[in-house]
């Protein structure tokens, strides 16, 4: 038989595998949907994928890497030894809005390519291996980032994932991101009879603000800044003298970021020094602690456009991928994924409401309809069927692996981790 006829059968196997398992999916996203669990408490999802994937015959590793929610499922080929394709399910919800972002959706999705592969590999022996990462709190906590730092993806030669959205492609753009608690520790007084001896937190807070608002006309148009006061004070007679914050800072790219870093700060130290929030006071003010960092998207140019050739088979069509850079759409712990290893995090259109893109409860909605389900079986095709080309074509893994920016350091990066 040909290559390109043992490629198309290698293909049927795959797409096969995941319409066969198309009911069995429905139902886990239908549950994890009816359940939403906020970053790392997402123990019924990650004991529903465990439970699956060990029925389906993978090895799996529930609390894996000291994350009690994270797992890892393994299928190696009986061909031998290969290279290693990786799939990612996430299944973490946000507070009151639950799955508005569809993670229940990439929690089968991950699974449906896995088990394609693993299709493949029982059928025709083609040498290789796939892993699926169940990766927590990609909302609030990066646990992707601290997988990467326990060595998660070390054998792993490509990560490949998709994501629910109002867009269809591969090559949008995803901010980097820092975030920040921010607190200013002043003196109290009578608001009324002695305001004199009181050193304000709160004056230091709205300044703080104020010279953020100022700063945003001198940034560049991809950069963001935003944040809200978390504690102004507890009652208006009392000189508050403690306020506290949480802010973000944004770029295009990782570059942007840092140098966007140092103005934000600048700005908080200001008001700090004007107000009279400073060291005289017992602490170092502002008290500026970093709660995460995330980098932006490195598309794998071969592999985010073998995907989209794939899902045109399925009817699928893609604005230029110069278009979709265009569009940026929030922050993903997928980014630090992409600066390590060959990856993709292509977004899938499930048809929301008008207006209602992720993290609104249209979106929530949206992420359990039959649509939806469909659509995310079509894009798990597409990331499978990717997979499958980098284990079975030497050539395209070249491609692969010569487009992928190597050599960062991102072990010696203080943003790669979520405490610091």
């Amino acid at each position: 038989m040909s290559g390109i006829n043992l490629a198309k059968e290698y293909a049927n196997t795959a797409i096969k595998a995941i319409d066969d398992k198309s009911e069995d999916l429905r139902s886990i996203s239908l549950k994890i949907h009816e359940n939403p669990e906020l970053s790392f408490k997402e123990t019924f999802a990650h004991n529903l994928l465990v439970k699956y994937l060990k029925e389906q015959g993978f090895k799996v590793t529930p609390s894996a890497y000291g994350i009690e929610t994270a797992f890892v499922a393994e299928f190696s080929s009986k061909g031998g030894k290969g290279r290693v394709v990786s799939f990612n399910s996430e299944y973490d919800a946000l507070p009151e809005i639950g799955h508005a972002c569809g993670h229940n959706l990439i929690a089968i999705s991950g699974v449906a390519a896995a088990i394609a592969i693993k299709a493949v590999f029982e059928k025709h022996e083609i040498p290789g291996k796939v892993k699926l990462f169940g990766t927590p709190a990609e909302e609030n906590g990066g646990g992707k980032i601290i997988l990467l730092k326990a060595g998660a993806y070390d054998d792993v030669d490509v990560s490949l994932m998709v994501h629910p959205s109002p867009y269809e492609g591969s090559f949008f753009s995803h901010f980097a991101v820092e975030s920040y608690n921010i607190e200013y520790f002043g003196r109290n007084a009578h608001a009324a009879g002695i305001p004199w001896e009181g050193i304000n937190a709160l004056d230091a807070m709205v300044l703080a603000y104020n010279n953020i608002g100022l700063l945003r006309q001198q940034i560049k148009p991809t950069d963001r800044i935003h944040g809200i006061i978390t504690n102004g004070g507890k009652a208006p007679n009392v000189i508050p003298d403690y306020t506290s914050a949480y802010f973000a800072i944004r770029g295009k790219t990782l570059e942007d970021l840092h140098a966007l870093r140092p103005r934000v700060r600048k700005c908080f130290e200001a008001a700090g020094e004007a107000t009279g929030c400073t060291e005289e006071n017992g602490a170092k003010d502002p008290k500026i602690t970093r709660l995460r960092g995330i980098f932006d998207i490195k598309t794998n140019a071969p592999l985010g456009e073998r995907y989209e050739e794939h899902l045109k088979n399925f009817g699928k069509e893609f604005i230029p991928k110069t278009e979709q850079d265009k569009i940026f759409l929030g922050s993903t712990d997928q980014g630090n994924v992409t600066y390590v290893v060959p990856s993709i995090h292509p977004l899938y259109d499930i048809k929301p409401p008008k207006g209602s893109g992720n993290h609104t409860i249209g979106f929530t909605n949206a992420a359990k309809t039959e649509f939806a389900h469909n659509a995310t079986l079509i894009a798990s095709k597409g990331i499978a069927l990717t997979g499958l080309d980098f284990l079975i074509d030497d050539e395209f893994a070249k491609q692969v692996k010569e487009a992928f920016d190597g050599g960062f350091h991102w072990k010696d990066s203080m943003i790669c981790s979520y405490n610091s």
